[in-house]
């Protein structure tokens, strides 16, 4: 049989508990102590380099089109074209190198003067103690820049609440087939 005095007992904490936060709480949100999420680590920077391999030829492409460009629009730029992206993530240029992850998500070409994509991807790392963690990017990449920078808005596993910004660098393109080699650098700061 339960002791009437440690339910008592329970039941006041419980009570006091839901008192001293009910300030804090809303119809759907309040205040979380950082350390439940695991945030008492000090957040640090990382960098990670790798390439992603843009395969639209052959007969198992990494990137396909799911909205062709309007025949309306008479464009140099494929402007409105989707493609949904699996890409392969490299340590090396060579598709043959170890695979650290792949990029998954879509670009989409959002510009009606210049090629300019809009990218929204996560590259979800499949090796090491980063393997099952995921880098979010969503921005602008004007593809003809020499350099293109890409906000980090998030992550998962290892990379909750991470920020940052990725560096994207053409290392190869073949204009015919349309597959390219770019070439990332991503600074992240997470806990």
């Amino acid at each position: 049989m339960p002791n009437p005095l440690s339910f008592l007992t329970f039941s006041l904490l419980l009570l006091s508990f839901h008192l001293l936060n009910a300030q804090e709480d809303s119809e759907f949100g309040h205040a979380v102590d950082r350390k439940l999420l695991g945030l008492k680590k000090k957040e640090k920077l990382s960098h990670f380099k790798f390439y992603w391999h843009d395969i639209l030829s052959g007969r198992n492409p990494t990137s396909v089109s799911v909205v062709p460009p309007s025949l309306k629009l008479n464009t140099t730029t494929a402007f409105g074209l989707v493609n949904m992206i699996d890409n392969p993530l490299t340590l090396g240029p060579e598709l043959s190198s170890k695979l650290v992850g792949k990029a998954q998500g879509f670009y989409a070409s959002a510009s009606q003067t210049e090629i300019d994509l809009l990218m929204a991807m996560n590259f979800a790392f499949s090796d090491g103690k980063y393997n099952g963690s995921t880098i979010t990017i969503l921005g602008r990449n004007c593809v003809f820049n020499k350099v293109r920078e890409m906000p980090v808005i998030g992550g998962s596993g290892l990379f909750r609440f991470a920020r940052g910004y990725a560096e994207a660098r053409t290392h190869w393109v073949d204009f015919k087939s349309g597959d390219a080699i770019v070439e990332y650098n991503v600074y992240v700061m997470h806990y």
